[in-house]
């Protein structure tokens, strides 16, 4: 299936997605790609403009984009990032907001197909978030992307997970009353000894303890994520896929056991 050929300003975004400094093709990369297709190369100029120029002339020569079609293919085998799965999703992320404008994405196999369009950029960032579809196939939390979804979108992961990390003690101020914060409010929630909550029957010396436990993961909760990226300056910490993907799935795992909790007699 023959693809059309692409505006000049589609060829220098996919060239400068493809080249980004830190996390496109290497120069190698590229020089080897283009000599085992066959196509122009001008040397070894700034990566992004080398790629433009090939793209370009790629496409004045063909009348179509079929050719860029399978650089991007042979750029995202699988068998590239084997040792690096991280990378294929970053470069993925990349480079799909400019194909997305054309109806096509770098499928999980690296396969370029077809997709819905997008007509503007609100649509681009809607159809080409990989993070979200990822914490959905993950079963996160519905309480933890209401209150992220906009961070996600924007791939904000500090503040996603500051905000996520915000949605447990909100949840626990609204099922029981109370107007405390951080410790204090996990403590006076959940404690076995006069929380207002119970997540078990309290029965027996096991139930008690897991009640202990989850006490003591939202204090921890505190400490970990919402303290310190509250008052931490956003420039100062980067946070990785990864880390929020661990983040939001113990986040959600607080949240699923508070769907079992229920007031104390």
């Amino acid at each position: 299936m023959t693809t059309d050929a692409f505006p000049p300003a589609t060829l220098t975004a996919l060239a400068k997605a493809i080249g980004d400094t830190e996390h496109g093709l290497t120069g190698g990369e590229i020089g080897q790609l283009l000599h085992q297709l066959n196509m122009f190369d001008p040397g070894e100029i700034t990566k992004w403009k080398r790629l433009e120029a090939s793209f370009t002339h790629s496409q004045n020569t063909r009348r179509n984009a079929d050719r860029i079609i399978t650089f991007l293919t042979h750029a995202f085998d699988p068998a590239r990032y084997a040792s690096d799965p991280e990378l294929f999703d970053t470069r993925r992320r990349l480079v799909i907001p400019v194909l997305v404008l054309h109806g096509l994405k770098v499928g999980n196999a690296g396969k370029i197909v077809r997709t819905k369009g997008a007509s503007s950029l609100s649509d681009v960032q809607r159809l080409t978030n990989t993070v979200r579809e990822e914490l959905t196939r993950r079963g996160t939390h519905e309480k933890i992307l209401a209150y992220c979804e906009e961070e996600i979108l924007r791939h904000g992961f500090l503040h996603a997970i500051l905000e996520a990390s915000k949605s447990v003690f909100q949840r626990l101020r609204d099922m029981t009353g109370l107007e405390y914060d951080g410790a204090e409010l996990a403590e006076k929630a959940l404690s076995v000894k006069s929380g207002v909550l119970a997540i078990n029957g309290l029965n027996n010396p096991t139930e008690r303890n897991e009640q202990t436990g989850l006490c003591a993961l939202v204090t921890a909760i505190g400490g970990l994520y919402r303290n310190p990226a509250a008052h931490q300056p956003r420039l100062n910490r980067t946070v990785t896929e990864t880390e929020l993907y661990e983040a939001l799935s113990l986040l959600s795992y607080v949240h699923r056991r508070l769907d079992d909790a229920a007031p104390r007699a």
